[in-house]
């Protein structure tokens, strides 16, 4: 395409090979020239950008896990989750299927596995092998007989489609590499009417990383509705934590 008027000449050179995009411009006799690289075809391929990378980078070595795996599993930790509290407001009955997703170290698995009983069941997700090695071990360590487990991807859960009641994401959204992909899997895998909770941090929660939390409650909240949730209800956990509980349209 080429375009000129009196005292200015402007020329656009375009290539959709690859992704470039080339752009030559003249003006009174000097010469600009610009040139980027834009992801033209990340769209038509149906990739999505991967967003939690700040939250995600400890996890990328079997150390930094072994680091992370201590916090997930420290004494303290009843204080600040306040287990009982937070699976009563879950509203889980007994003979229910319930899934923890990124269960980690399986801290909440056996306040879960009491909620629903010998008649239920209760699936610990976690896309790392080493994770779930020691969420089987504190299983077998409280001997919780409704227990499966499964090793899920960062665009799938992987569990049991039209087959879980309550999904829950505790503390684990933020570290979503492909959140609109996790959204439809878990979809697909919640039965009619059935529940996605999630507890989160606030975008500037105290002692977290600039970054490290993507969107805050109003977003996350936007983000989910827009993959075929409704917002059930919401409330505040404590100063650095909410809870948002959506259901399947």
């Amino acid at each position: 395409m080429k375009k000129q008027v009196p005292g200015f000449r402007f020329q656009v050179k375009k290539q959709v090979s690859g992704s470039r995009f080339q752009v030559k411009k003249q003006v009174s006799g000097s010469r600009f020239q610009v040139l980027g690289i834009v992801a033209l075809g990340l769209c038509a391929l149906g990739l999505a950008a991967q967003v939690a990378r700040d939250a995600n980078e400890r996890y990328q070595t079997p150390e930094g896990r072994a680091a992370i795996a201590k916090g997930l599993s420290s004494a303290d930790r009843d204080e600040r989750q306040k287990p009982r509290e937070l699976v009563a407001a879950m509203v889980l009955k007994p003979g229910m299927v319930v899934a923890d997703i990124g269960t980690g170290t399986g801290y909440m698995l056996p306040f879960l596995s009491e909620a629903v009983g010998p008649g239920g069941r209760v699936l610990g997700e976690d896309i790392f092998a080493d994770f779930l090695d020691k969420a089987k071990a504190a299983a077998k360590e409280h001997k919780l007989a409704n227990v499966e487990f499964i090793q899920g991807a960062e665009t799938d859960p992987s569990l049991p489609e039209n087959g879980v009641d309550v999904a829950l994401a505790l503390d684990t959204y933020h570290h979503w590499n492909y959140p609109e992909k996790m959204l439809a899997a878990l979809h697909r895998e919640l039965r009619e009417g059935g529940r996605l909770v999630l507890v989160e941090f606030h975008q500037h929660a105290a002692g977290l990383p600039t970054n490290h939390i993507r969107l805050d409650e109003a977003d996350v909240i936007k983000e989910i509705e827009a993959n075929r949730f409704r917002l059930v209800s919401k409330h505040e956990r404590n100063k650095d934590q909410y809870m948002v509980v959506f259901e399947k349209k």
